[in-house]
């Protein structure tokens, strides 16, 4: 009986037959990081090239450009020899997308920067806890404008939440199809691009045909920013009640719950993160307006804490005034003008982790 062996395979075939690694035909991930340097080396050196030559500044915009042009024409040229065309585009679109946020976040980081920077000069404890009151140069704080600020802003939050979260509960669960809700949202959508000066004139004259020209009072402020505010809320709390599973509802209605006690326990419930990041959205909308605040609640030096008496004073108004109405020395004015910016973004900063830790803690639970 002959038996027949199958010749051995030279080292050639072997590796002929060998399957490819799943590192063939990818880009290490050092690569792009080794592109951007080099990029961004080879910018610097032509703008420092030509900022010698013609005695000029270095062009930090113009190295930033021309270091992501030139970034992504390499990424693309050479992903798309080792890893394919297809690839080669992908890497393309992901260093476009990520530029274009870079792009959007320059202006933000400048902004806080130039706030934090300036700002830091005006504060002291005497910011904290005390008025304007019988201050004309140095001195001073900004303790009504604080006060003002926050009883302001909650008065409209107290107007202008309930109304935009029930007309949003009107939108979606009882007015789908009808008329009367399409003209609902024709008019919140009107609303939503409307001036914030217009909203201060009609709060003002809503308020002169009772109480006679020249009101003013904290409460008046309060309703021209409720203005600004409802569409606001109407528009995000529509979008997330609409976003709640109509299975919740159905599972509720076949239990024989009504629909008022399936809206208040399974829907709010269902959707209250969403709801709750809009009403911040609404409130950071508003809490920096100063045009409406200047015409109803006007200005004040000193501490009011009635909202239906007198005038009361804001810190984007007190930025305003400080800055446009300085004295000697000036430089005093200019410090709590930037000092009343830090304070109010640090206030929008701890009212939205407010809002987070709150939509954390009432959001349902998922379970297995």
């Amino acid at each position: 009986m002959t038996v027949t062996t199958a010749p051995p395979q030279s080292p050639t075939d072997v590796s002929l037959h060998e399957s490819p690694r799943l590192t063939s035909g990818h880009l290490s991930p050092w690569v792009p990081w080794a592109l951007l340097a080099a990029s961004a080396a080879i910018g610097a050196l032509l703008f420092a090239i030509v900022s010698i030559a013609e005695a000029t500044t270095f062009n930090i915009a113009g190295w930033a450009v021309v270091s992501a042009i030139l970034y992504l024409v390499l990424i693309t040229v050479i992903s798309s020899l080792v890893e394919g065309r297809r690839k080669g585009v992908d890497r393309l679109v992901t260093g476009v997308v990520t530029a274009a946020f870079a792009i959007a976040m320059v202006p933000l980081v400048s902004v806080a920067v130039t706030v934090v920077v300036n700002g830091v000069a005006g504060i002291s404890a005497d910011f904290f806890t005390m008025s304007m009151r019988n201050v004309v140069g140095e001195g001073g704080g900004a303790l009504h404008a604080i006060v003002g600020t926050l009883l302001i802003t909650l008065a409209a939050a107290i107007i202008s939440i309930p109304i935009g979260l029930f007309t949003a509960i009107y939108l979606v669960e009882y007015g789908a199809g009808k008329r009367l809700a399409r003209g609902i949202t024709f008019l919140v959508d009107v609303m939503t691009g409307i001036p914030s000066i217009v909203a201060g004139l009609f709060a003002y004259a809503l308020f002169a045909l009772f109480f006679g020209p020249g009101i003013r009072m904290g409460f008046m402020g309060a309703v021209a920013l409720s203005v600004l505010m409802i569409p606001v809320v109407v528009r995000s709390s529509e979008e997330m009640l609409r976003l709640v599973p109509n299975e919740l509802r159905e599972a509720a209605y076949a239990l024989g719950v009504p629909k008022w006690l399936t809206i208040s326990k399974v829907v709010l419930p269902t959707s209250i993160a969403g709801i709750t990041t809009g009403v911040m959205l609404s409130i950071s909308r508003v809490i920096g307006e100063t045009a409406p605040l200047l015409l109803t609640a006007g200005v004040a030096t000193s501490m009011n804490y009635n909202l239906f008496e007198g005038r009361m004073m804001t810190l984007p108004v007190m930025s305003y005034s400080q800055y446009m109405n300085q004295g000697i020395p000036a430089q005093a004015f200019i410090d709590r003008a930037w000092a009343c910016a830090l304070v109010l973004i640090v206030i929008v900063m701890l009212l939205n982790l407010v809002a987070r830790l709150v939509a954390k803690l009432f959001s349902p639970k998922l379970g297995r």
